[in-house]
């Protein structure tokens, strides 16, 4: 038998007679910033301190799955295998002292113990994997929060049958929330792909994974980035496959998988459940969301430095930033645009910056010469966390967009992705491991801490 217990968003420990393995470790609430465990708990750090595990493995080097703050917890000498196409952040591993740090190749089997780990390829195979795990004749898929292609997917049917899927069930709304003007309204379900996909593999069990989490207690994504409630999943689920079962693990909980069935189990000593945890996404489709003003006025005020360092960002080095990338792919820049750039500080107090955009090009304005043709808003505290902390995009509650157009250029701009937003652009386009870095610099103390 195998005990599977959930750490917490795609964070698991898996255990067999005496093998202890963890997936995805993140022992941080909230972790990413502003990403809060749902339902809540908290971690007793003393205890993870004393945890030894067998190995710990890590689908993807993305914040939500890789951080170093809760590495930094662990034993040094705990074997480290991460699938990642950056050598950097191996070399970054190893700066905080571990020294058993190893690049998993798809495909290619890790035996540790009772266990096999296969990474197998998953539809963006430049940024993340899923896993296989073969214990006492029992095979287990997690998919982490990766979308599989078909031809992994014709791999996985050959490896049937599965006893338990680990899904992740949410369809989060990350672009919807950028730019909600354009967004049209999810019908909770889940993508037609998907449930083709889970009716492939026709596992015994399904876990619905990754995505539990919850934004700030006041944060208008509470209601608008999660559609897909547990409650709906596992009808839709049943729906599909009228023998299996749906178990909603919440963190600290554990569950005993065996030939027979699965039961439940001794939780995790080191996670406490905090308040109500048989709670619920609650989406809610008509959400008007609130103004980036207003927005702004939740996060802490800046230092006077702080500040003249992003302002001075906005006034040159964004220029010089876009100057050294490649054009934007969409043709929407082709033709010479006004760009308005927005901050606001925690007063809700904006700032404009104007810009003229065409192709690789740009060129700061004193003011707005013809009508804008774009437009992004953004906290200065957030600006500045970004290219301070590494912070991503989901956490910056940055708006594209959010004003009435002319009528010659509103249909046209609906079509474009906001990705080729300038300030996207800027702040993410060939970035690799901010956030870690930043970790790293903070965690060791030094500022030139390998790049």
């Amino acid at each position: 038998m195998v005990k599977v217990s959930r750490i917490l968003h795609a964070g698991y420990v898996f255990e067999c007679e005496g093998t202890r393995l963890a997936f995805d470790t993140i022992f941080e609430n909230p972790f990413s910033r502003n990403c809060h465990a749902f339902p809540a708990v908290e971690f007793d750090q003393e205890q993870i301190r004393e945890l030894k595990f067998s190995a710990v493995f890590i689908s993807h080097y993305h914040d939500d799955h890789c951080s170093l703050d809760s590495l930094n917890l662990l034993d040094r000498t705990t074997p480290i295998y991460m699938y990642c196409v950056f050598d950097e952040i191996f070399d970054w591993i190893r700066q905080l002292g571990f020294t058993n740090v190893n690049s998993l190749a798809l495909n290619t089997p890790v035996r540790i113990g009772e266990f096999e780990v296969i990474p197998r390829r998953a539809l963006d195979a430049d940024v993340d994997s899923l896993f296989q795990i073969k214990a006492k004749g029992l095979n287990i898929l997690n998919v982490v929060d990766s979308w599989i292609d078909y031809d992994t997917l014709d791999l996985l049917r050959d490896q049937a049958p599965w006893d338990l899927v680990m899904w992740p069930f949410q369809t989060m709304r990350e672009i919807e929330v950028i730019a909600p003007r354009n967004a049209v309204p999810s019908d909770g379900l889940i993508p037609e792909e998907w449930a083709e996909q889970i009716k492939a593999l026709n596992p015994r069990f399904v876990i619905p994974s990754s995505c539990q989490f919850s934004m700030e207690s006041w944060s208008w994504y509470n209601h608008a980035f999660f559609p897909v409630s547990y409650a709906g999943f596992q009808t839709q689920i049943k729906a599909l496959l009228p023998q299996a079962q749906v178990v909603r693990l919440n963190p600290s909980c554990s569950i005993v998988l065996d030939h027979g069935g699965v039961q439940s189990s001794e939780s995790l000593p080191w996670i406490t459940p905090v308040g109500p945890q048989d709670v619920d996404y609650d989406y809610q489709p008509n959400l008007v969301p609130p103004k980036t003003s207003e927005m702004a006025k939740h996060f802490p005020a800046l230092t006077p430095e702080q500040t003249r360092s992003v302002l001075e960002y906005c006034q040159r080095g964004l220029l010089e930033k876009y100057r050294s990338m490649a054009a934007p792919e969409d043709v929407y820049f082709e033709k010479p645009r006004l760009w308005r750039l927005s901050v606001f500080d925690h007063e809700g107090q904006g700032q404009e910056f104007f810009y003229q955009v065409h192709g690789s090009e740009i060129e700061r304005l004193t003011e707005a010469r013809g009508n804008i043709a774009w437009a992004t808003e953004v906290a200065l505290y957030k600006l500045h966390a970004a290219l301070q902390a590494g912070e991503t995009l989901t956490s910056m509650y940055m708006r594209i967009n959010d004003f009435d157009f002319v009528a010659e250029l509103s249909s046209a701009v609906a079509e474009v992705d906001v990705v080729e937003d300038p300030l996207i652009r800027c702040l993410f386009n060939g970035v690799f491991g901010a956030y870690q870095l930043a970790q790293l610099r903070r965690l060791t103390g030094c500022q030139r801490a390998a790049f």
